[in-house]
């Protein structure tokens, strides 16, 4: 479509008149007939379909020579207009692919900048997970060593404890013993007082007297009794008291395997989440090297472009000068 008011009949006017006074009506020509006015393009369009409609004859008296010369001078001018048009239609598709390319390679740095933080922040997400594996391992070393005390504690306890049991067994055997020879003593004074009793009564004052010091034999005998009941008491107090010492320690072992049962499963999944850390940082490092291949492919394409752009213009160039 025409600029600025330029139309088939006003290119028509100014083709006659350059051909009226012997001028060849090139594009340039007929732009400053018309002011320097009008697309090239859209009075070369208007020419063109004059030319074949009204083919310019040449002046009356006009040399073969001079027709010719007017006439290789117009085929030049034809090869320089499309030639010029080529070049800007390849510059401006050269521009289009340029700016494409622009944007790729824009987008392209971008996601490598993307990646390579992303790729940073793995790095130091992987830093302290190992930190806290280290940390981690300190921890269950240290728990480790304190339950290997506290077990052997526990082994000293219930050595002890076996000792004390030991203590109590005999005591008791000891008890019974005196129980036993109580009971007997017991038995023979009610059989000797029963065989005293149907003696003279002449002997009842000596089986008295000797009565009162089975009496104070047995007074002795229970003290005794009473003080190895005492005793026995006091060793119940020790026993039970290591009883609840042995349960305390049992159950603080317990809760020690279960904080190192914990942390082992800590360090599993730390160990876990490491493994996976640089699974993701070969990934990002495989997708970077395919972003740097792709950026080296389209920096090798752009010079191709650049090195097709410099022909062309170097090709209008030698059509200009030829022209």
């Amino acid at each position: 479509m025409a600029r600025g008011g330029i139309n088939k009949a006003v290119v028509q006017k100014a083709r006659q008149a350059l051909l009226a006074r012997g001028i060849h009506p090139s594009i340039d020509a007929v732009r400053i007939e018309l002011g320097n006015t009008g697309s090239k393009t859209t009075i070369h369009r208007y020419l063109k379909e004059l030319d074949a409609s009204q083919p310019a004859a040449p002046a009356v008296g006009v040399k073969l020579t001079d027709a010719l010369g007017h006439l290789v001078a117009q085929l030049a001018q034809q090869l320089k207009e499309e030639g010029e048009e080529e070049v800007a239609a390849a510059r401006h598709v050269f521009e289009a692919q340029m700016q494409t390319l622009q944007a790729q390679l824009a987008i392209s740095q971008q996601a490598l900048a993307a990646a390579q933080q992303q790729l940073q922040i793995q790095a130091a997400a992987l830093a302290q997970e190992s930190e806290q594996l280290a940390t981690t391992r300190s921890t269950l070393q240290a728990e480790q060593t304190r339950n290997a005390t506290l077990n052997q504690a526990v082994g000293e306890l219930n050595l002890r404890l076996a000792d004390k049991d030991e203590q109590i067994a005999s005591l008791e055997e000891k008890h019974q013993h005196a129980r036993d020879a109580l009971e007997h003593y017991r038995n023979a004074s009610r059989e000797q007082r029963e065989q005293e009793q149907r003696r003279h009564e002449g002997q009842v004052q000596q089986l008295q007297v000797e009565v009162r010091q089975m009496q104070q034999t047995l007074i002795v005998k229970q003290d005794e009794l009473t003080r190895l009941n005492r005793d026995n008491e006091g060793l119940l107090v020790q026993i039970r008291t290591l009883k609840d010492e042995k349960r305390t320690l049992k159950t603080q072992g317990d809760r020690r395997q279960a904080q190192i049962q914990g942390l082992e499963v800590d360090l599993a999944q730390l160990t876990g989440s490491r493994s996976e850390l640089e699974k993701q940082n070969q990934n990002l490092a495989l997708s970077l090297a395919e972003r740097v291949t792709e950026l080296r492919q389209q920096l090798q394409l752009i010079g191709k472009l650049e090195a097709q752009l410099r022909q062309a213009e170097k090709a209008a160039a030698q059509a200009q000068d030829n022209g």
